[in-house]
């Protein structure tokens, strides 16, 4: 999905006349290093907390390698500051070439990743992950690799940052109503618990739905071209989930809307290359 953010927003600026092959490489670097750190350091706050336990539904279909003791908490934060730093070194860099625009996102991304699960903040907990995410994987994300490769925001990358933006906190919504007991055990605030499950799959539904439909209606309208229509086709994915959430919610939910965000994003960016 992080490929999938910088790509949209390389293939807007290809399209008003800017790309670079090697900018793109190192802007893909350095968001798929911090991403990485990122999920390392929550997981490392979420054990060290006690919010996750062998009892989370997650360790349920995929090992948690602090769980089952594979890997130390300190040797965990010590690699997600490692790759934290990996990345800085080439946000760096690309703030040197193109803009301290590009370092001032960059430490944005890096402490709301650190912020998501870690002390004072921890706002996961406060019912703000998904807002968070979208933040993230939408506005930021595309509108920084915008600026890469142009140097320059853009209203229209904002604009088309937004529905995928949406889809990428689906995964982390989704998350959170497959575990709203487990989360209400922890003493956690997510929007389910918030909303009530029944609420929260509305809310599910109502974002899908308004997914498909911005980007429907920029390829109508503009400013995508009419081709991206085609992630159209990536729907009977999304009936299928939200028919699976509906009737058992499946231990992998979060992972089945992360495999729709996909289809959905590589048809997103393929009909920018291809029109």
């Amino acid at each position: 999905m992080t490929a999938i953010s910088v790509s949209v927003g390389a293939a807007l600026a290809a399209r008003d006349g800017a790309f670079s092959w090697p900018l793109y490489g190192l802007t893909l670097l350095a968001a798929v290093l911090m991403h990485a750190a990122s999920n390392l350091i929550n997981d490392y706050d979420d054990v060290r907390s006690g919010v996750d336990d062998p009892a989370v539904p997650t360790a349920n279909y995929r090992p948690h390698p602090l769980l089952v003791r594979r890997l130390s908490l300190t040797a965990v934060r010590n690699a997600a500051f490692g790759l934290y730093a990996l990345a800085a070194l080439i946000g760096i860099a690309l703030a040197v070439a193109r803009g301290p625009a590009v370092l001032w996102l960059g430490l944005a991304g890096t402490a709301a990743g650190i912020a998501y699960t870690a002390p004072p903040f921890h706002y996961k907990y406060r019912a703000l992950g998904e807002v968070s995410v979208f933040l993230m994987w939408g506005p930021l994300m595309v509108s920084g690799a915008y600026y890469v490769q142009r140097q320059a925001f853009s209203a229209e990358a904002l604009l088309v940052s937004l529905p995928f933006g949406l889809l990428v906190a689906l995964v982390l919504l989704a998350n959170n109503l497959r575990d709203v007991e487990h989360d209400r055990r922890k003493g956690i605030r997510t929007l389910p618990i918030l909303l009530g499950a029944r609420r929260g799959m509305s809310l599910f539904l109502a974002l899908i739905v308004l997914s498909y439909a911005a980007v429907a209606a920029m390829a109508v309208a503009g400013p995508l071209p009419r081709l991206s229509l085609a992630v159209l086709l990536s729907a009977p994915i999304g009936l299928r989930l939200l028919k699976r959430m509906a009737t058992d919610m499946p231990l992998d939910a979060d992972a089945q809307t992360a495999r729709l965000d996909t289809v959905f994003g590589l048809l997103l960016v393929a009909s920018m290359i291809a029109g």
